[in-house]
Order: C-alpha cells, then structure tokens, then sequence
C-alpha cells in the first residue's frame, strides 16, 4: 500500500464516497462536494483523488453495468475499504485531539487581535 496519509481534498472524496455508498462515482461526488462545500472541483481532479485513494488501499471500485440513460456507458463505483475508514478514523482523532487542547484563553481575544 502506497502511502497512509490522506490530504485534505482526499479526506473529502474518501468521505463523499462514504455519503453515496452505493452510488459514489465521479460526477455524482464532484456535485456532492459542491452541494456539501460550496467549493466547485474539477472532474479530473475527482477522479485524481480517487485513483490515489485506490492505490492507497483506501477504496475499492467495481464497473457497473452499462445503463441506456448512459449511452450503454458503465459506471465505476466506488466503496470505502477497512483502509479507508481507519484512515479516516486516524485523521477525525487527529484532528479532535488539535481541538481538544486549544485552551479557552486562545480565542479569548480574537476580536481584538493578538495581544503580542
């Protein structure tokens, strides 16, 4: 497995992925990113994540079977591996223990500024 830790558009899709189960393909997560983050992402970079998450080990993506509504075209779904969810498991308690251990007195004072 190449790599362990997940960058923050990664973090996105692999979550995404984990909102559309069982329907997580490019198009439908590039609109679930825009319609969850009102930040637009291109196609190619969808499926750049993807294709990383994929050889990370994080998810695991099967073709589905081609549709009329698609011109006979199949999709490619894609499903959060064990991987994938310790990962982000690994990140969410990261990120919660950073949280947890910003004392009160740090944001006392963001109104006005630093104070040094």
């Amino acid at each position: 497995m190449k790599g362990t830790e997940l960058g923050e558009f990664e973090e996105l899709v692999l979550l995404i992925v984990g909102v559309l189960y069982p329907e997580a393909y490019g198009l439908s997560i590039r609109q679930e990113i825009a319609a969850q983050t009102d930040r637009k992402a291109a196609i190619g970079a969808v499926h750049s994540a993807l294709s990383r998450l994929e050889k990370k080990g994080f998810l695991k993506s099967e073709l589905a079977e081609a549709t009329h509504e698609r011109g006979g075209r199949r999709k490619r779904l894609f499903q959060i591996t064990a991987a994938g969810k310790k990962a982000l498991e690994k990140a969410r308690d990261q990120r919660n223990s950073l949280w947890n251990q910003i004392s009160d007195l740090a944001w006392k004072d963001l109104t006005y500024g630093p104070s040094f």
